[in-house]
This record gives C-alpha cells, sequence and structure tokens, in this order.
C-alpha cells in the first residue's frame, strides 16, 4: 500500500511508523486511519520485534481531524459512533494485542483521540516540551479511543475525572510524576533516548516481553490467586523456550544474551 498520511518502514528489528500530516498536527482522517491499519497489519506478520510511533513536525497527533466531520443535510452531525467502531476501536486493540512492545515517542501536543493513541501503548516516552490533552470536553463529547478505560486505571478517579471533564493541558513532566507515562526527556536528548530505548527492545526475548504484556492488561480481571496461576503457565510455557535457554547461558557465561524468539 502505497503511504501518504504516514511514513512507515522496517529495519533492524525496529517498525518506524511517524504521523505524516504535519501541517494538520498530524490529525486522524480516514485515510490515515487506513494507512495505521496496512502498517500495523505488517507488524502482525512478523516483520518487526518492536513498534514505535511518532509524529511528524511539532504535534504527536491532535486527534481526530475535525475538518473532516461529515455534517448531514440540515445540520445534523454524523454518526460519531460509527466512526468510532470502524477506526477507533480496532485501531486501539491492534495496539494492545499486538505481540511484541509498542512506544509511543510523543514528540509535542497529544490530544483527545491522539492522547489516548499515545495512552494505548506499552511505554510512553515524551519530550519535556510535549502535553497531553483530554479535549473532548470542549466540544460536548466524551473521552474515547479507551480513555474512560485508561485514565482511571493509570491515574486514579480523581485525576482522571479532572483531566476529563476540564480539558486541561498536562505537561509532559507532570504527566511522569503522575505515572501517567513512563518518562519524560528533554528535548535536546528525546531522539537519542527514543532510540535507545527502541533497540534494546528490538534485542530483548520477544516472546517473554508479549506474554508481560499480556499477563499485565488481562490482570486487571483477575483475583491474585487467578493471577498466579497465569503467571505458573506462561513461565512453564517460557521455560521450555530458546530464549529462556539462551538467558541462563549468556548470564552463566558472563556474556549479552542473543535472544531469536519471536
Amino acid at each position: 500500500m502505497s503511504h501518504q498520511t504516514i511514513l512507515f518502514e522496517v529495519t533492524d528489528g525496529i517498525a518506524r511508523l511517524t504521523l505524516n500530516r504535519p501541517q494538520r498536527l498530524n490529525s486522524l482522517n480516514a485515510a490515515m486511519h487506513a494507512e495505521l491499519r496496512d502498517a500495523i497489519s505488517t507488524v502482525q506478520a512478523g516483520a518487526a520485534r518492536v513498534l514505535l510511533i511518532t509524529g511528524a513536525g511539532r504535534a504527536f497527533c491532535a486527534g481526530q481531524d475535525l475538518g473532516e466531520r461529515a455534517v448531514a443535510p440540515g445540520g445534523a452531525p454524523a454518526d460519531l459512533g460509527e466512526s468510532i467502531e470502524r477506526n477507533y476501536k480496532p485501531l486501539v486493540l491492534a495496539l494492545r494485542r499486538l505481540p511484541l512492545p509498542v512506544i509511543a515517542a510523543v514528540n509535542g501536543v497529544a490530544a483527545g483521540a491522539g492522547a489516548n493513541l499515545a495512552l494505548a501503548c506499552d511505554l510512553v516516552v515524551a519530550a519535556r516540551s510535549a502535553s497531553f490533552v483530554q479535549a473532548f470536553s470542549r466540544i460536548g463529547l466524551v473521552p474515547d479511543s479507551g480513555g474512560t478505560w485508561l485514565l482511571p486505571r493509570l491515574l486514579g478517579q480523581a485525576r482522571a475525572m479532572g483531566l476529563a471533564m476540564l480539558g486541561e493541558r498536562l505537561a509532559a513532566g507532570q504527566a511522569a510524576d503522575w505515572g501517567l507515562i513512563w518518562r519524560c526527556v528533554d528535548d535536546e536528548d528525546f531522539a537519542g533516548e527514543v532510540d535507545t530505548i527502541a533497540r534494546q527492545l528490538a534485542c530483548a526475548p520477544t516472546g517473554a516481553l508479549a506474554r508481560t504484556k499480556q499477563a499485565m492488561q488481562e490482570g486487571w480481571g483477575r483475583t491474585l490467586e487467578q493471577q498466579l496461576d497465569v503467571e505458573r503457565d506462561y513461565q512453564r510455557e517460557l521455560g521450555f523456550g530458546a530464549d529462556y535457554a539462551e538467558g541462563v547461558a549468556a548470564f552463566l557465561e558472563k556474556r549479552e544474551p542473543r535472544f531469536t524468539g519471536r
């Protein structure tokens, strides 16, 4: 598929996906959603060991491109629920279910669905000049793209409610202090730090990371006893794998492991 709204390449096990509508602050439209589906399907096919998502220009993603919202005759708004079902729900679920690490490199403002797209990733690294805005209340909507599910779990009810209802800008440094994101990095160090993390994960035991991701995401719906059973089953499975044997051998031989599992 020829990409017009994203940049996408896979090198050295790292899939790099750049939202590329800088003139519209990388806001999401139908064409971008189609290209995102195509890129993620390539990653799902086993083309990479880690997926890195970032934005071109001065924004990560400003959310839905409101200029694309169709208006029916008589001024009635289009069915927003249909757009969620067709585009945003599959996108968020695909990112959450990818059996490999997904990094959001938030280089600038992440607003509305753009903020929650970042939060749906496994690790969020933000430049210090970046910010997060739950802008939905400003246009009479509820946080979507998983926002009402993610925010209370990451921040607690009080902070989640404040961000959602007031739509205030949250600076990257405070987002890191609150535990909303993994790390805030000074702008001059941002690109290098993101690249270091991506390369580290590309060399990691992908199977173990995939099971870690799955266990943590699904653990919200289990009791402690049930989760202990899941951990037992995953350790049993991974313990018979080549990456575990390589990790132990590398530890005993005092060398860096060379993981090859998918």
